[in-house]
C-alpha cells in the first residue's frame, strides 16, 4: 500500500472516531513507522510500505484511536527548543508551562552560578530547558515517582547534563538540603471536581499522580510554598505554575508564608498560570 492511501484511510479511521488533528496525527505516525520526517512523507506519496510497517502503522493508529496522546504515541514531545523523552509516567510537556522558563530565566543572570532547586520534575523538561539556557547554573531535580526520575535522567542524558543536575527520588517534605537561589515547580494542582472533566487523552493516559492536587487543588501548592521557606535563601525565588483559577488563595498563602509577590504572569490563553514570588526572612 503507498503512503498516499495509508494516510487516508488513517484519517477517515481516526476522524470517524472524533480525534482532533486525525490528519495530523496520521501523519506523524507514518514518519515514526518509516523513520522519516513528516515532511518528506509528504513529499513522497507514492513510496510503498511494506506488510511489516503496515501492521505497526495500525498498532499505532488503534493506540490513538483509544485517545492515548500522540506524545506517547511517538515516545517524544517538543519543549521550549528542544525535545524530551516522554512515557506514561510523566505528565507530557506544555506550551503554557514554558511561560515558567520564560520568567525564570529573567532571575538567573547569564554569567553567573546560582543553584536551582526543581520541584516535581517529572520528564526534567524545565531542569533541562534552565540548565541549557544557563550552563554556569547548577541543579537538583526531586519527584516522589521513582519511574519519572528514572526518565528525568534519560532526557538530562541526552542533553548532555547528566553531571549537571543531581536527582532525588523524595517527596517535597523529607528533604532536607538549602541555600537554593531558586525554587522552580510546576506542582500538580487540579482539584478532584476538575480531574473527572478533563479530557479522556489526559484523564485515561496521563500519570495521577502529576496531575491529582487534592480535593481542593491545593494541597502540593500549599506544600510546595510552605517547604520551600526552609529551602531558600533569604531573597531566593519561588516561581510556581498554578491553576487557571487559583491565583487568590495561592497569593494569600504566599503571603501569609512570608513571600513578597514580583510577578503574576497569563499564559498563552490569557489565563493565571506563573507565580513569582520572593523569601523575605
Amino acid at each position: 500500500m503507498i503512503y498516499r492511501e495509508i494516510l487516508k484511510k488513517g484519517s477517515i479511521f481516526l476522524k470517524k472516531n472524533k480525534i482532533k488533528n486525525s490528519c495530523l496525527d496520521t501523519e506523524l505516525i507514518l514518519s515514526k513507522v518509516t523513520n522519516k520526517k513528516r515532511e518528506e512523507v509528504l513529499l513522497n506519496t507514492d513510496y510503498n510500505l511494506n506488510g511489516k510497517d503496515i501492521r505497526k502503522f495500525k498498532n499505532y493508529l488503534l493506540r490513538r484511536y483509544k485517545k492515548e496522546p500522540m506524545a506517547y504515541i511517538l515516545g517524544y514531545k517538543h519543549f521550549w527548543k528542544s525535545k524530551f523523552l516522554t512515557n506514561k509516567s510523566v505528565l507530557i510537556p506544555r506550551p503554557d508551562t514554558e511561560l515558567i522558563i520564560e520568567k525564570t530565566l529573567n532571575y538567573l543572570p547569564l554569567k553567573k552560578s546560582k543553584k536551582i532547586l526543581d520541584v516535581g520534575t517529572g520528564s526534567g523538561c524545565i531542569i533541562v530547558s534552565l540548565l541549557k539556557e544557563r550552563p554556569k547554573c547548577s541543579a537538583t531535580a526531586i519527584d516522589i515517582s521513582k519511574n519519572a526520575i528514572n526518565v528525568a535522567k534519560i532526557n538530562a542524558k541526552l542533553h548532555q547534563l547528566e553531571n549537571k543536575i543531581n536527582f532525588v527520588n523524595m517527596d517535597i517534605d523529607k528533604y532536607k538540603s538549602c541555600n537554593y537561589d531558586l525554587v522552580v515547580s510546576n506542582p500538580p494542582y487540579i482539584n478532584s471536581v476538575d480531574l473527572k472533566r478533563l479530557d479522556d487523552d489526559i484523564k485515561f493516559h496521563e500519570p495521577m499522580l502529576a496531575l491529582s492536587g487534592g480535593s481542593d487543588g491545593f494541597r502540593d501548592l500549599k506544600k510546595v510554598i510552605i517547604k520551600s521557606r526552609k529551602l531558600l535563601k533569604v531573597n531566593g525565588k519561588l516561581i510556581l505554575e498554578i491553576g487557571h483559577t487559583q491565583k487568590n488563595q495561592c497569593l494569600r498563602i504566599l503571603k501569609e508564608n512570608g513571600y513578597y509577590i514580583n510577578q503574576l504572569s497569563k499564559d498563552l490563553s490569557g489565563n493565571d498560570r506563573c507565580i513569582v514570588s520572593t523569601r523575605l526572612q
